[in-house]
């Protein structure tokens, strides 16, 4: 088998491997969808080894290594290797033998079906740990020194905090924060992402602990400012659809830092036209219309960030049917973070007062919303943003 049919079949193993993971954790390692994925990761792994004795995953400063080659980024790499690094793993091996008991055993660990498991090398499957705030050194391969960021992912957000914050300090702690950030942008000054990560995982860690008190307070404040506000109203409004789909952990801290910073373009659009009462003219409009570009660019320089930010900042106003603005090539297809963030988005910006519109009703909305289906946006994320507001009681 050559290196290149390995390395593909490599890739589908961790595609597998990482939709198991997901459907373990959202219902049961023994559910019959887990069992099928997991018999397909097992079956590409078991490929990728036909004609080798062992293949290795290395993670370095947030990159996967397979058998020393650095891979190109993916969305699906670079989970994996956000994974890895929430579990303190710096590298895996897998030997020619690997049963498909072992690749069950590794996915009902990654997906923490136990909090008492300690995720362990197998006889096939060989972890080398990378030591973890609190924890020692486990693993039949010992400690790695191939630590490093979650795929450039900002903060972690896997921490406990050193004390509650109360739902009543957040909007305070969040626009302070923000602005603080956004401040510092206009300086030209570097991104220094900890304190959104910060303000997310507070916002998570709130939605735990008041249920549906948080988005409330996100879906029906009416605001006159339109930038600390708005950028904290969108993160709440895009975590809950997120949660609603069973995500958690910390690719819901990227969606909640991506969501936070979709807008963050702006911040290099001239401040007349941010604050022009009036509508755009032609030309105006048409310097907005760059703020994705912009912030993509600017993001995707940053250090500390999760890449999805940049993807949400350049998607954000793409619209479902692809006939928004960046243009794109054919066949692009727009993730749908930037898809749960736009219907966010598009639901706060009708919540907001301007000089020339007055906040919209919840339940004009949700109309617009219904209207907007299938056109600017994903029909199966509309309905659910629905039921999240029916939840709600609001609509």
């Amino acid at each position: 088998m050559s290196n290149v049919n390995a390395l593909h079949d490599i890739n589908e193993f961790i595609r597998h491997l990482l939709s198991a993971i997901a459907g373990a954790a959202l219902y049961t390692a023994n559910h019959p969808q887990v069992h099928r994925l997991a018999q397909a990761a097992h079956t590409s792994l078991a490929s990728a080894l036909s004609e080798r004795p062992d293949i290795a995953l290395l993670e370095i400063e947030g990159e996967l290594v397979i058998d020393g080659e650095p891979q190109p980024f993916s969305l699906v790499l670079d989970r994996f290797v956000q994974i890895m690094h929430e579990q303190g793993i710096g590298h895996l091996r897998f030997l020619a033998g690997a049963s498909r008991t072992e690749v069950d055993q590794l996915i009902a660990q990654l997906a923490r079906q136990s909090e008492r498991t300690e995720i362990g090398s197998s006889e096939h499957i060989r972890l080398g740990r990378v030591e973890m705030p609190g924890q020692g050194q486990t693993g039949a391969e010992g400690a790695s020194n191939a630590g490093g960021g979650s795929s450039g992912t900002a903060g972690g957000g896997t921490g406990t905090a050193a004390r509650t914050t109360s739902l009543g300090e957040i909007p305070a702690i969040e626009l302070a924060r923000l602005s603080d950030v956004y401040e510092a942008i206009k300086r030209k000054e570097r991104l220094k992402p900890s304190g959104i990560a910060e303000t997310v995982t507070e916002l998570v860690e709130a939605f735990r602990r008041e249920g549906d008190a948080l988005l409330i307070l996100a879906a029906l404040r009416e605001q006159d400012e339109y930038t600390f506000t708005h950028a904290a109203n969108v993160c709440i409004l895009t975590l809950a659809q997120a949660m609603s789909l069973g995500i958690s952990g910390q690719m819901l801290n990227d969606i909640g830092i991506a969501a936070m910073l979709h807008d963050i373009g702006k911040m290099f659009i001239p401040e007349e036209i941010l604050t022009k009462p009036e509508k755009l003219c032609d030309d105006e409009l048409e310097q907005m219309k760059a703020h994705p570009v912009l912030g993509s660019r600017y993001l995707m320089e940053a250090a500390g960030v999760p890449r999805l930010a940049a993807i949400v900042a350049f998607e954000h106003h793409l619209r479902y049917d692809q006939s928004g603005y960046p243009v794109v090539p054919v066949g692009w297809q727009q993730n749908v973070v930037s898809q749960m963030t736009a219907i966010a988005d598009c639901f706060d910006a009708m919540r907001t007062r301007r000089p020339y519109q007055e906040p919209r009703s919840p339940e004009l909305i949700a109309t617009a919303l219904l209207q907007g289906s299938g056109t600017e946006f994903n029909p199966l994320l509309v309905k659910n943003m629905l039921l999240i507001l029916k939840r709600i009681k609001k609509i």
